[in-house]
């Protein structure tokens, strides 16, 4: 099976290498070619442009940076090799999905939207959960590519499903994020010591596994060592909230409040920081 791939950044690399492993015939393209040379020790063959890396294959994987990226850079290569099945695994909001789905209408090209849930670690493990959503027709021709990314995939309806899923994900995850961030901050203000805090909630009914591995990233002084950047966890946030107000004619509070805090640590020089370094604005 050949596949596509096109965007090798923080998530896009180790899926590139994972497809590899797991023996499919991967070809990828990246803005910045230097960033995605390296891929070639795995087996990946990078080349320069998205139209090449989409001739012939059988199915093309897109993980970019949001929805105008994807519709710049796969909009060219489809419209050279139309009919390619397209696995989109970008977060790219609500908008974006149907316009992505239009195109992919437009060119003949069946179409899974499909985010991914999952980090740096995740993605370098294979470990990822993909929320897929699109034709039944297309599952059994998806599944090499999921199986070599992910640990689960669901399948979750139409075309659409499985964004507004991961929107909903994200709501709940930048929240928790921006909470974590805070109260580490409070607790180092009052005089608390944040390891013991963080002790306190291993284990217990209101911590998380999360909770645990952001905290000692922040603990550690490993922010600096992303595993999703800031800005597009600002950009995220921004996306759900736009989903709320243009679907269910609301704001989540919440949602806005963990914006904020976001975006004050992008403005504050934070945006390439692990999305964790909204502790650093809540300082």
């Amino acid at each position: 099976m050949r596949v596509a791939v096109l965007g090798t950044g923080i998530m896009g690399a180790p899926m590139a290498r994972n497809l590899a492993k797991a023996g499919l015939e991967v070809r990828a393209w990246n803005r910045t070619r230097e960033k995605a040379e390296p891929l070639e020790d795995d087996g990946v063959t990078v080349v320069g442009t998205p139209a090449e890396a989409v001739a012939g294959a059988d199915a093309l994987l897109t993980m970019l940076a949001d929805g105008d990226a994807v519709k710049d850079v796969a909009g060219v290569a489809l419209a050279e090799a139309g009919g390619t099945l397209w696995l989109q695994t970008s977060t790219v909001g609500l908008a974006a999905a149907r316009e992505l789905a239009k195109l992919a209408e437009e060119a003949g090209s069946p179409f899974v939207d499909c985010p991914v849930l999952g980090t740096k670690q995740p993605a370098e493990q294979g470990e990822l959960i993909v929320l897929a959503s699109g034709p039944d027709e297309v599952r059994d021709d998806a599944a090499p590519v999921f199986d070599a990314i992910g640990k689960q995939t669901l399948w979750l309806g139409e075309a659409g499903a499985g964004t507004r899923m991961k929107l909903v994900l994200n709501g709940w995850l930048l929240s928790l994020t921006a909470a974590l961030g805070e109260s580490i901050a409070l607790a180092e203000k009052l005089g608390v010591d944040p390891e013991k805090f963080l002790e306190i909630l291993d284990g217990a009914p209101m911590g998380s596994p999360y909770a645990q591995l952001k905290g000692k990233a922040i603990l550690g002084g490993k922010l600096d060592e992303p595993s999703f950047p800031l800005e597009l966890a600002a950009k995220d946030a921004r996306l759900v909230l736009e989903a709320a107000a243009e679907e269910a004619g609301t704001e989540p509070e919440l949602v806005r409040a963990a914006k904020a805090l976001f975006d004050k640590a992008v403005e504050q020089g934070h945006g390439g920081a692990d999305m964790a370094a909204v502790y650093r604005a809540a300082q």
